[in-house]
């Protein structure tokens, strides 16, 4: 098979950025002209803007456990305390539920990406100083919640949709690259947010993120750029074309999605009530806030080596891997962690696996394309979108765990009944992760009793 039989099989649907089929590669000199797919230079400088974002973006608040603690313990808070768990969880859910909206209206307006990314920054930005002069928790979530997650997705989403035109063939590796951003950062941050929050308080520690995130990010922007030429779309066929959601009534888009949200309901309760959990079992400040750096730092092995196995094994044996993994971390060592080395190493195993889980994302976009193929065997799904969608599912449970495990934890009946840590008040939260991981592998059942 040539090259350009090659491409042809496995370029993304363009963006309306050409006139005709959107399904395939420019040819002859317009192809000629355009930089390579999948390598060189133009490729990797964009993927490391992609892991710059990803990490500055989606870091921050995966590292909200350590805020969590300070802010429970805070006097300024002490009489306002119940709704802390849903500043991050708002951040975060945000980011994944408007995916679907600021990728097709990216998509359909591509022209216009850098404005959208450069009032991302700006609205992020916003969010973090003003909650630095936030007095209660209602504004905080307005402020380090909604504000924050409004301009993060504006920032960060675009890149999704770039990344599906540089990288083809390892589109799974490419994105599992860039998503290991956030673990890279889950591992510093939370250090450093310590250091600041116990030294100057969090006021400081907001605004210096603030400063830090404005130097790194705006001059990425320059970098924040299609593979394909731009061209001025027309409205409608460019909403028509993205908005066609006819894959969304599958079976196996249903089950796969199922899945997705089910693990979502579970994944972000670990990362929020880890340093919590480890302070209330004996274990110091440092030594609380490191079990969140490892989540991270074991998240970005995760997301990589996922998301290299996409690329090469079918699509369920990948998920029921990370499902696994993180129900067997769940049950078998958290349930059983009330000393340092087990808690340690449960993150570990909870990063690596649990976290891996996105990265299998792209894999399941390449299923649900090869399944909906017309009888030219074009495929219209696109990769963007789907990604989206999913990032939407998971943003449910994002929304959903903040308030739920703080009804979990007031429900909690085993506390002092059972043993390990199922008994120390934390077990309801313990039981209802491993529950969900298990469950985010149910696409796997549904392959074996041939219902995808």
């Amino acid at each position: 098979m040539s090259n350009n039989q090659e491409i042809h099989e496995f370029e993304p649907i363009a963006h309306e950025r050409f006139q005709g089929n959107h399904d395939f590669e420019p040819r002859g000199q317009e192809a000629e002209a355009l930089p390579p797919a999948d390598g060189g230079r133009q490729a990797w400088v964009f993927l490391s803007v992609c892991f710059l974002l990803e990490a500055t973006v989606w870091g921050f608040p995966f590292a909200f456990g350590v805020f969590q603690k300070y802010y429970t313990s805070a006097d300024l808070f002490k009489d306002d305390s119940k709704g802390i768990a849903v500043i991050g969880t708002t951040a975060t859910g945000i980011m994944y539920f408007a995916s679907p909206l600021v990728i097709g209206f990216t998509s359909t307006f591509p022209h216009r990406v850098r404005g959208f990314s450069a009032i991302g920054l700006s609205v992020m930005l916003l969010g973090l100083i003003c909650a630095s002069f936030a007095n209660t928790v209602w504004q905080l979530i307005l402020t380090q919640g909604v504000l924050y997650g409004i301009g993060g997705s504006l920032l960060y989403l675009p890149s999704i949709v770039y990344l599906d035109e540089w990288f083809v063939r390892r589109k799974g590796l490419a994105f599992g690259i860039m998503w290991a951003g956030t673990g890279t950062s889950g591992m510093l941050v939370p250090l450093l947010m310590t250091w600041l929050l116990e030294d100057y308080g969090f006021r400081t520690s907001l605004r210096i993120w603030a400063v830090i995130s404005a130097v790194l990010l705006f001059p990425s922007l320059i970098f924040l750029k299609g593979r394909l030429p731009v061209q001025r779309p027309s409205i409608g066929v460019g909403l028509r074309r993205r908005l066609d959601l006819n894959f969304c009534k599958t079976g196996m888009f249903c089950v796969l999605m199922t899945g997705n949200i089910i693990q979502g309901l579970g994944y972000f309760i670990p990362s929020i009530y880890l340093p919590s959990y480890a302070k209330a079992i004996g274990l110091s400040n440092e030594a609380s806030s490191l079990t969140i750096s490892l989540i991270n730092a074991a998240a970005v092995v995760g997301t990589i080596a996922v998301g290299a196995l996409v690329d090469r094994v079918e699509i369920n044996t990948a998920i029921m891997i990370t499902s696994v993994g993180a129900t067997l971390a769940c049950f078998l060592v958290w349930g059983f962690s009330t000393s340092l080395a087990p808690l340690y190493i449960f993150a570990i195993m909870y990063g690596a696996f649990a976290g891996g889980y996105t990265a299998t994302w792209p894999g399941i976009t390449l299923a649900i394309r090869e399944n909906c193929r017309d009888d030219n065997g074009v495929s219209r799904v696109d990769t963007g979108m789907v990604v989206a969608l999913f990032a939407a599912g998971k943003g449910i449970g994002s929304v959903v765990s903040g308030p739920l495990s703080e009804v979990l934890l007031e429900a909690d009946g085993w506390r002092g009944k059972a043993g390990g840590a199922f008994g120390t008040g934390y077990g309801s939260l313990i039981v209802w992760s491993g529950v969900t991981m298990f469950l985010g592998g149910i696409s796997w059942f549904a392959k074996k009793l041939g219902r995808i």
